[in-house]
């Protein structure tokens, strides 16, 4: 029996509710800014006191309303989409920087050092800038007119995303699964950066999108998204878990004596994709990212010693009450908490999504800092997948929105004010 079309009538509902949460999500950080004000400065974090100190706000070249959407990493799209990765006005790193003590300069007393800049992607910095170009009519600044193309490309990869996730859940079964997957997904407390100036929002609508498209054995479209997932965000290349998985489960058993069809062969090289994608990205950026990321935002991969000593550090300040610091490590415990149950959960029923989750969370969860993690979730599948099919239970479909509603109107309120948010 042919497979039903990845998009059917039924979507509708999907676009309809994306483009409510949209419309209340963008209203609703106006609305805060309207009517509150945050007493600065924000102390979740020793360094987020002094970027938040009064007077010091991260969007200021921006007008009110991108300014409410761009924030901490906001910064540096701009940057790139602007001004490229060699971006004068972009801070660089100096050879002896450290996290605890960073030694940063101006690229013009300092030409040969690495720009903060080479510590993000170009995807999503290439699409903010190929937005702003038709924006560009209405004669805004630079950078307010970057802001606004890259609000307009996160909300589109999150539309890509919900459709997705509609998708993996079921999609056109009576259940409703695959609207609550969908719905689940944008209520999620972290997913108050899939409205922003941030990658999330493209990186979900591409990944989940190849994830897809690799259930239906769409391979070449499965590769062409996951291709540019891994160039929007590093962790992309953690799809080849479940694209040799998935192909492995399907490909016919290896004999030595039996030449490889054509077909073969391009299988395989599909499911390598996201392999061969990351190595063709590390040869253009791999030096300097890897010298900012390490010795800059102090984050590499499996640093398992920083990375317990930062999560003890997260324990302390919830367990002994420490204000704004323990109220933000909370979200991080608890993000954590979920995507592993969620995770967990799912193993049973579909192994290579859940190991693709599994993975990431390893990743992020031992960079060497224990922060984001409500941010990083949002890339797991599991996170939807799961209680998308436990929201069968109506108690638990209206606790669990309930939940999720109140984290990401908190958050919502904390990043509009450029205070850290994850």
């Amino acid at each position: 029996m042919p497979q039903k079309p990845l998009v059917r009538a039924p979507v509708r509902s999907v676009v309809l509710v994306w483009l409510g949460w949209a419309v209340l999500i963008l209203g609703f950080q106006a609305l805060a800014v309207g009517r509150i004000d945050l007493a600065r400065p924000d102390n979740a974090l020793a360094w987020s006191a002094e970027e938040t100190a009064a007077g010091r706000g991260n969007s200021s070249v921006l007008d009110a309303f991108a300014a409410t959407h761009a924030a901490w990493d906001s910064k540096y799209y701009l940057s790139i989409a602007v001004g490229g990765y060699g971006d004068p006005a972009a801070p660089v790193v100096g050879p002896d920087s450290t996290p605890d003590e960073p030694q940063i300069g101006s690229r013009a007393d300092h030409p040969d050092w690495p720009s903060v800049n080479a510590a993000f992607l170009p995807g999503y910095p290439a699409a903010i800038r190929a937005l702003a170009w038709p924006l560009g009519v209405f004669g805004l600044p630079a950078r307010t007119t970057a802001a606004l193309a890259g609000i307009a490309i996160s909300l589109l990869g999150t539309l890509g995303a919900m459709v997705a996730a509609f998708d993996l859940a079921g999609g056109r079964d009576d259940s409703g699964q695959g609207l609550r997957a969908a719905f689940y997904l944008v209520i999620w407390p972290g997913s108050i950066f899939l409205a922003q100036v941030y990658s999330e929002g493209l990186f979900l609508g591409l990944s989940l999108g190849a994830l897809a498209l690799m259930k239906r054995r769409r391979w070449a479209w499965a590769a062409l998204l996951a291709a540019g997932a891994v160039w929007t965000r590093s962790t992309g290349v953690l799809l080849l878990i479940p694209f040799v998985w998935t192909w492995a489960g399907q490909a016919r058993p290896f004999s030595p004596i039996r030449r490889p069809s054509a077909a073969e062969i391009a299988g395989a090289a599909w499911a390598l994709s996201p392999a061969l994608a990351y190595l063709a990205w590390r040869g253009v950026f791999g030096g300097p990212f890897d010298f900012v990321e390490t010795h800059y935002f102090g984050r590499g991969l499996f640093w398992l010693g920083a990375a317990w000593d930062d999560w003890q550090a997260g324990f302390a300040a919830v367990v002994g009450g420490d204000g704004q610091a323990g109220a933000y490590r909370l979200f991080e415990f608890a993000a954590v908490g979920v995507a592993l149950a969620a995770s967990v959960a799912l193993w049973r029923r579909d192994k290579a999504l859940a190991a693709y989750g599994l993975a990431i969370l390893a990743v992020a969860a031992t960079s060497g800092a224990g922060l984001g993690m409500q941010r990083y979730a949002l890339s797991i599948p599991a996170l939807f997948l799961t209680p998308a099919r436990l929201g069968r239970d109506p108690v638990f479909g209206q606790l669990w929105t309930l939940a999720n509603v109140l984290g990401l109107a908190l958050l919502a309120i904390t990043f509009s004010f450029g205070f850290w948010t994850g």
